[in-house]
């Protein structure tokens, strides 16, 4: 059966989707609470990816571009393991900062974005 052809998600996909944001989200939360680090860098730390959309003071392309490099999990996965393998409990703190940020996004329905629009994301229109 085809996708939709505007290339969002919708219906169960969209929902299974945010239902695995709110998962990442919360069990981040709980990983941090682990480490015993300080709630106000958490606080501090969960937006800070949201400086990617500074590459949208240029176009939309190159803003797509720079904020999806930071709105996928695999970097602060790839962050996380080599900071649990080295020991680095900060290393892992920001790991899981960063993961639980996507979550977030995840979970209210903000996706990763094409580059025809700052609104055009995977998951529908903003």
């Amino acid at each position: 059966m085809p996708g939709p052809p505007d290339g969002f998600a919708k219906t169960w996909p969209k929902i299974l989707l945010q239902v695995e944001g709110a998962c990442i989200f919360g069990s981040t939360i709980w990983a941090y609470s682990r480490f015993n680090q300080s709630w106000w860098t958490f606080a501090g730390l969960l937006l800070l990816p949201d400086l990617g959309m500074v590459g949208y003071l240029r176009d939309t392309t190159l803003g797509a571009v720079v904020y999806n490099s930071v709105h996928t999990e695999t970097p602060p996965i790839l962050l996380l393991c080599t900071a649990l393998a080295q020991g680095s409990e900060k290393g892992a703190g920001l790991a899981l900062c960063w993961l639980a940020h996507i979550g977030m996004d995840r979970m209210l329905g903000f996706g990763l974005k094409y580059g025809t629009a700052f609104g055009h994301t995977h998951l529908g229109n903003i």
